[in-house]
């Protein structure tokens, strides 16, 4: 299974243009797509429905959206009649197999009073491998501070371990969605957390997310964290870069942000990762990592 993060910041690439169509072509192929700052009605984009341009430019994938913002741009047309639209900021998944089920996590969030913070999310979709159900999640951590994002990565860890114990969406015997012809399947414990997560290896979030560093056994894996899948696939924590240098910003430097974590469970079944750094769409890169599962 062939899977790609990519945070496409609304399609605005490195040369200031919003193009989807080459969002598109950069992820086409995968079998599961994982995007961040995906918009709805944003006037600097053109005010379009961006997952919907997506959807269309791959027919063949199935998709779900959630936005972590949500906020009022409705018009009063002439006539008086109200014509609402909600400009919206989150995450999506497409898949080349159906998505069973889908749930949206608003993840902590802290007030700022200098800087600029916005609600985050992370995106959960259910869907069946040839080895079975995985739990995908697209997600995006804050970009203003550590604590935000630790606070954001401990709720990640819990929503992994309480999701088995918690529930499909629908279940129970014989529920309305059994009743109706829809499958709501149980909560796998095999999860797959991709996205942009603003920080780097060296920061305490990683070592949160991953695990501590022993000085005899090096970073060691528990059950209770995620695996770095490109230090699986036999990458160093410091190699690579997915968010590369701004050069109008001297004291910036190329960073490693966006990861594809597994469950320990998914540990083993990482084969490869790869960074395309060839991907002008945005001012990230795509992540790819190739599972099998």
């Amino acid at each position: 299974m062939q899977l790609v993060t990519y945070n496409i910041q609304y399609g605005v690439g490195k040369d200031g243009q919003t193009d989807l169509a080459r969002i598109a072509r950069a992820v086409d192929g995968a079998d599961v797509i994982a995007l961040q700052e995906v918009v709805r009605n944003m006037p600097m984009t053109g005010a379009e429905d961006q997952p919907a341009e997506l959807a269309a430019l791959l027919p063949e994938y199935y998709w779900v959206y959630g936005a972590g913002v949500d906020l009022d741009c409705s018009e009063v047309g002439k006539d008086g009649w109200v014509v609402n639209r909600r400009m919206q900021f989150g995450n999506m998944l497409l898949a080349r197999r159906p998505i069973l089920s889908s749930r949206l996590f608003l993840l902590p969030k802290l007030s700022a009073i200098d800087g600029q913070t916005s609600q985050r999310a992370a995106l959960e979709g259910i869907v069946e491998s040839d080895g079975g159900p995985l739990r995908l999640f697209s997600v995006h951590l804050s970009a203003l501070s550590n604590r935000e994002r630790a606070l954001q990565v401990t709720e990640l860890l819990r929503l992994h371990r309480d999701g088995p114990m918690s529930g499909a969406s629908v279940d129970g015997i014989n529920s309305w969605a059994e009743r109706n012809g829809l499958q709501s399947p149980p909560v796998p414990d095999r999860a797959v957390v991709m996205g942009d997560f603003n920080f780097e290896p060296s920061h305490a979030e990683y070592t949160l997310m991953t695990g501590e560093v022993d000085p005899v056994y090096g970073r060691v894996a528990t059950r209770d964290r995620f695996a770095d899948a490109w230090v699986r696939a036999g990458h160093a924590e410091d190699e690579g870069f997915t968010c590369p240098l701004y050069p109008e910003n001297d004291t910036h430097h190329d960073m490693r942000i966006d990861y594809v974590y597994v469950s320990a469970n998914l540990a083993h079944c990482v084969r490869a990762a790869r960074i395309d750094n060839d991907a002008q769409g945005s001012d990230h890169q795509p992540v790819w990592v190739e599972l099998e599962v």
